[in-house]
């Protein structure tokens, strides 16, 4: 598994998919992100980075309902994948396991 590479912003989108699992789409992950972050992202960044966490196999998608509301478009849901979701342990536990190695750091406060 470790040839399946995850880029940070990669990272943060599929954590939001896998939260939202088969409800995820591309406004409610722009939303998320933005509160998260507590800066303005990018809808294409979202859709890029949503295309390549695709492609990877870790996320699948499909097409909701045509609504008014939409102008007669559907719109496209994401859902983790179990490949995904092992990316995500594996990052989670990589991530924990380095910062348990950070020593108990004083800065006299």
């Amino acid at each position: 598994m470790s040839d399946h590479s995850l880029g940070e912003f990669e990272e943060l989108v599929l954590l939001i998919v896998a939260a939202y699992n088969k409800e995820a789409y591309g406004v409610l992950i722009l939303e998320n992100l933005e509160e998260k972050l507590s800066k303005k992202v990018s809808i294409s960044a979202v859709h890029m980075a949503l295309k390549r966490i695709e492609q990877k196999g870790f996320v699948e998608s499909s097409y909701g309902g045509i609504t008014n509301q939409r102008g007669g478009r559907r719109k496209k849901y994401y859902a983790v994948t179990a490949l995904g979701k092992k990316v995500l342990d594996r990052q989670y536990e990589l991530r924990t396991s380095i910062y348990k190695q950070i020593p108990n750091i004083s800065f006299g406060q």
